[in-house]
C-alpha cells in the first residue's frame, strides 16, 4: 500500500434515516491496485461504492477521488470524474433491447461524437479483450450468465477508466465464469492502468487477485490488509466472515423475547404444555 493513493476517505459517515450505515470509515486504495470490500451483507459495501462514484453523498467526512474533494465539485465537476470510472453493476443490469455490442457502445455514444467506424473498432476491441467478439451480434437473452457478465465487463472498460467499481462479480456464475471473470479483472486492471475496487462474497477468487482488503461490519472497517493479514486478523468476526462459520459473533439464532417464544411453544411460566 506504498503507491499514491487514487482514493482517500477519511471518517466517512453515511446514514439512511435514523439508520447508520457507516460509522466512521477512513480507507486508501493505491493507484494500479485491485483491493477489495467484503463482509456481511447489509454491511454497507455497495454504499461505499456509490459514494466513491459521487452517486452518493456522505453525511461527513471526506472523499477524494484523483486528489479532488467530491464535496467540493459542483454537478459538472463530479460528472467529469464519473466519465473516467467503470463500473460492472451485479448481475450485468445490460440493457435487454440492445445486443451485446450495443451495450457495449452505450457509453461511447452517450459521452462522445465518433463516427461509426471508429466506434466499431472500439467496441469490437473490447470485446475481444473479453472473449466476445464472435457474441457481438447476440441480444442478452441469447447470453448464459458468464457471457452476459463478460460483455458487462466490456461496457465498464470501453472508456479505458482509471478506476473501475465491481459489485459482486462472481455471483451466480458456475465455477469456470467465475475463474474467467477473476482472470479478467486481473488482465484488464494491469493492462489499463487502472485502479480496481471490488465488492465480493467469494473469499477464494477474490484473494486471488485483491493485493489488499477491508472487511466492513456495523459500518466500521474491522479488518484490513493483505489477504494474508486478514486470514490471521484479531477480530472473531472477520476470521467467522472468511471461514464461513455458522455461529460466531455473528449467532445462529436470531434473538427472541421470552413472552413471545413462550406464546410459540405453548408452555406456561413453569414450564408446563398447555
Amino acid at each position: 500500500m506504498a503507491a499514491e493513493a487514487l482514493v482517500e476517505l477519511e471518517n466517512v459517515r453515511f446514514s439512511r434515516g435514523p439508520h447508520p450505515v457507516l460509522a466512521g470509515v477512513d480507507m486508501r486504495i493505491p493507484q494500479g491496485a485491485i483491493v477489495s470490500l467484503m463482509g456481511a451483507s447489509g454491511g454497507g459495501k455497495t454504499t461505499l461504492l456509490n459514494l466513491m462514484a459521487g452517486t452518493l453523498a456522505p453525511q461527513s467526512g471526506r472523499i477524494r477521488v484523483a486528489g479532488q474533494d467530491l464535496q467540493a465539485l459542483d454537478f459538472e465537476g463530479v460528472y467529469r470524474l464519473r466519465r473516467r470510472m467503470g463500473m460492472l453493476f451485479q448481475h450485468s443490469a445490460l440493457f435487454t433491447d440492445f445486443s451485446a455490442f450495443e451495450n457495449v457502445a452505450f457509453p461511447l455514444r452517450r459521452h462522445f461524437r465518433l463516427s461509426e467506424s471508429i466506434l466499431r473498432k472500439l467496441v469490437l476491441m473490447k470485446l475481444e479483450a473479453v472473449g466476445l467478439r464472435g457474441a457481438a451480434g447476440l441480444m442478452p437473452a441469447e447470453l448464459s450468465g458468464g457471457m452476459g457478465r463478460r460483455v458487462a465487463l466490456a461496457r465498464a472498460v470501453v472508456m479505458d477508466p482509471m478506476l473501475i467499481f465491481y459489485d459482486e462479480p462472481f455471483t451466480g456464475l458456475d465455477p469456470i465464469s467465475v475463474g474467467i471473470i477473476a482472470t479478467l479483472i486481473r488482465r484488464l486492471n494491469d493492462a489499463l492502468g487502472a485502479t480496481s475496487i471490488l465488492v465480493s462474497h467469494d473469499v477464494q477468487e477474490t484473494f486471488s487477485i485483491a493485493e489488499y482488503g477491508y472487511i466492513l461490519a456495523g459500518g466500521k472497517i474491522i479488518a484490513e490488509g493483505s489477504p494474508a493479514a486478514l486470514r490471521a486478523s484479531d477480530s472473531e468476526l472477520a476470521r467467522q466472515f472468511l471461514g464461513g462459520q455458522p455461529d460466531g459473533p455473528v449467532p445462529f439464532h436470531y434473538p427472541a423475547k421470552d413472552d413471545f417464544a413462550t406464546a410459540l411453544t405453548g408452555s406456561t411460566a413453569a414450564g408446563e404444555v398447555v
